[in-house]
């Protein structure tokens, strides 16, 4: 189950960062060689990049790869730290399901007096979704994660390091291939 959301949230975010990125590249050639400008292209541009910030912010709850200042959380004694740790991602997870509930009232308000976006002519209540889905998302993921370390004693692992070793892995992996190859002929 967790797997499904995780491929969920992964492949949500990678469409909404290309339907993002592929819509300004058309709206910047339209206004370069035709002269002319869409204003729907934009607005739909801007509402998957604030869908694609949201749904990252949740992703990066569950990688644990929010930015933290753990320098002088380090300098604690171990079960200090973690305590500390939790503590802190306790107040997250409340300060997450606050802002889900008053993104609710908002929502409700915004179907109650509907306001539609000027270009594309949707109901930004529609829009404004993403505010208590990603927010009870990430709630989810940060009691998951210390369920992780806490329970079941995983440590989530350091997310740019890992990639950084997995490219330094694929380099030198590339390299040797091509040192074989040279051999070879």
């Amino acid at each position: 189950m967790l797997s499904k959301l995780n491929y969920i949230e992964d492949y949500a975010c990678r469409a909404l960062l290309a339907v993002f990125v592929i819509l300004l590249f058309v709206q910047v050639v339209m206004r370069m060689v035709l002269g002319i400008g869409m204003s729907w292209i934009e607005e739909l541009a801007r509402y998957s990049f604030v869908w694609f910030v949201f749904l990252g912010a949740t992703h990066a709850a569950h990688l644990s790869a929010h930015n933290r200042l753990q320098v002088h959380i380090n300098l604690l004694p171990k079960n200090m730290a973690k305590g500390l740790l939790l503590f802190v991602d306790l107040i997250w997870v409340g300060f997450c399901l606050v802002l889900a509930y008053k993104s609710l009232d908002l929502i409700g308000l915004l179907l109650e007096f509907p306001y539609k976006s000027p270009a594309l002519g949707w109901s930004l209540a529609y829009v404004y979704f993403i505010f208590p889905i990603a927010f009870v998302l990430m709630a989810f993921r940060v009691l998951q994660v210390q369920y992780l370390k806490l329970v079941k004693g995983i440590e989530p692992g350091d997310v740019e390091k890992e990639e950084t070793d997995k490219i330094t892995e694929d380099e030198s992996y590339q390299k040797k291939n091509a040192d074989s190859n040279t051999d070879k002929g």
